[in-house]
């Protein structure tokens, strides 16, 4: 099996990282750290295919330390052991530098086996992870490193580190390849953020244009590169940051009324074949963020969900699509998101009290009672159809936990009650 053109091409000094300019770039706070040659527990944490395994690599390779090399997949307890077992030994005289890639998919007590010895320095830990550390990592091991965030890498980046590809994969075949415009802007913008998928394309690319004989030169079209990259495949790892930022920005675009952005987000999750997720985001945002400005929103999303689960993807794209730019374009209010929320802090805080009296099942008053009778009045007996009386605990009597929005649907109730209840 062939090595990756990801690993053949993979950098050997921070000047040849693709991207990551707030970390490696001259001065920038991480590179004078790595090269005062004083390393101290690191934690990368990012997407894939953003250069931290090549970084960790590249530190690993500057120091004197005896090096060891862990993935949280498939690494044991009794790896970790091993590891431990050197320190004192002649082959770590200088410590140990331990290379843990996947720090997240490592359980308590793996983590925890560490901690003594990243404390005392005879372990120098350098971790990476896909997942949010705060989450995923325990926190004593985070109280004792640094943790470094990775950005996706930009089209703009990516194309260096393209051509850098090509011309490795010139050599390697002794051939010239002449790509054809766009297409490096293409296979860097299909890549999402992502340089490891990047030369993937990039690869398939060169190999999908056949073998040349050497000194000839090869055209790369743009068509070849769709056509090996039909999916994009964004990165979609459910549960991870990837998954619920997509999410997000599903539902952001919506509440601030962005329809192109809105379906763009849609399109990316039903790409997933995340159906349910997105008719959950879908439905709390009709709810919340429209909700009393246009009140029928609420059966119409509900109806569109309804079908899309009965026919089912792909068609299930089209109702949803509907009901996504309804929401997007409709007007906003959260009146009732907030009124709710006040109210359930009020009763988290024990502040209820008794029904009042006349809002209270029809029963028996006790002897002791001041007030013997229910004495509730029936709106449907008085003008209009209401009459004043009290509905709230006393504890709470007057408080106001619903604000009329500036909607002309809730500005219409509003002048209705105010002339009503003057």
């Amino acid at each position: 099996m062939s090595i990756p053109l990801a690993d053949r091409v993979r950098p050997q000094t921070l000047d040849e990282i693709v991207g990551q300019k707030h970390l490696f770039a001259p001065g920038a706070g991480l590179r004078n750290i790595i090269e005062s040659g004083q390393i101290p527990n690191l934690i990368f944490y990012g997407p894939p295919g953003t250069g931290k395994t090549t970084a960790a690599r590249i530190i690993a390779a500057s120091t004197k330390k005896r090096l060891h090399i862990l993935n949280g997949t498939s690494a044991s307890l009794s790896d970790v052991k091993d590891v431990i077992a050197e320190l004192g030994t002649i082959a770590a005289l200088g410590g140990v530098l331990l290379y843990l890639d996947e720090i997240q998919y490592f359980n308590k007590k793996q983590q925890q086996s560490l901690l003594q010895y990243i404390e005392n320095g005879d372990i120098t830990l350098i971790a990476s992870t896909t997942e949010n550390p705060y989450f995923y990592i325990y926190p004593a091991v985070l109280s004792r490193s640094t943790v470094f965030e990775f950005k996706s890498i930009t089209p703009a980046d990516a194309i260096p580190g393209i051509q850098r590809a090509l011309r490795f994969l010139e050599a390697e075949n002794g051939v010239t390849y002449a790509p054809e415009d766009g297409l490096l802007p293409f296979i860097a913008e299909a890549s999402g953020g992502d340089m490891r998928k990047a030369l993937g394309i990039c690869e398939l690319t060169v190999l999908s244009a056949g073998m040349a004989e050497t000194g000839k030169t090869v055209p790369l079209t743009l068509a070849r590169a769709e056509e090996v990259c039909k999916r994009t495949g964004a990165h979609y790892d459910r549960g991870g940051d990837a998954y619920y930022d997509l999410l997000s920005a599903f539902q952001k675009s919506m509440r601030g009324s962005d329809p192109d952005a809105a379906v763009h987000y849609l399109a990316r999750i039903l790409e997933a074949g995340d159906l349910p997720s997105a008719c959950r985001r879908l439905m709390v945002c009709a709810c919340e963020d429209v909700g009393l400005a246009y009140p029928m929103i609420i059966p119409i999303v509900k109806a569109a969900v309804d079908i899309a689960f009965q026919v089912g993807l792909p068609e299930a794209r089209i109702p949803l699509a509907d009901a996504v730019i309804l929401v997007a374009t409709s007007p906003k209010s959260n009146a009732a998101y907030n009124a709710i929320n006040s109210a359930m802090a009020d009763v988290e805080k024990g502040r209820g009290g008794p029904v009042p009296r006349q809002l209270q099942n029809k029963h028996f008053d006790g002897a002791d009672a001041a007030v013997r009778g229910q004495h509730y009045l029936y709106p449907h007996d008085f003008p209009n159809h209401w009459t004043r009386q009290q509905y709230l605990p006393d504890n709470l009597k007057n408080t106001v936990y619903y604000t009329f929005g500036d909607s002309k649907t809730e500005q219409a109730a509003k002048a209705y009650w105010d002339a009503i209840k003057k």
